[in-house]
């Protein structure tokens, strides 16, 4: 695990809460911390969110990293690998264009 992951999932151990943590409950922590970030931009253009919101932004964004990195870890799945493999899938889907 990397050093960000190994931080979150200390963090989590020193307080014991990982009992607490099951799979449902961390995805909808995913989707509501998702919901949040997507509140920055509400009514608004990229441009001005930013500009208004970059702090919230950056913050809610570290939210949903957090909580995908403890369902990973629940789940026993490698980010890391799960993404080469996903990204290499797209690379099919969406190959580059030519010309």
């Amino acid at each position: 695990m990397d050093k960000i992951g190994q931080t979150i999932l200390n963090f989590r151990d020193a307080r014991k809460w990982k009992p607490y943590h099951n799979e449902k409950d961390l995805a909808i922590s995913i989707s509501l911390e998702a919901n949040e970030l997507l509140e920055n931009f509400q009514w608004k253009t990229s441009e001005e969110a930013v500009s208004q919101s970059e702090q919230n932004i950056k913050e809610e964004m570290a939210d949903i990293l957090i909580y995908l990195v403890q369902l990973a870890d629940k789940m026993d799945i490698d980010l890391e690998e799960e993404v080469l493999k996903k990204m290499k899938k797209n690379e099919l889907k969406y190959p580059v264009q030519k010309g």
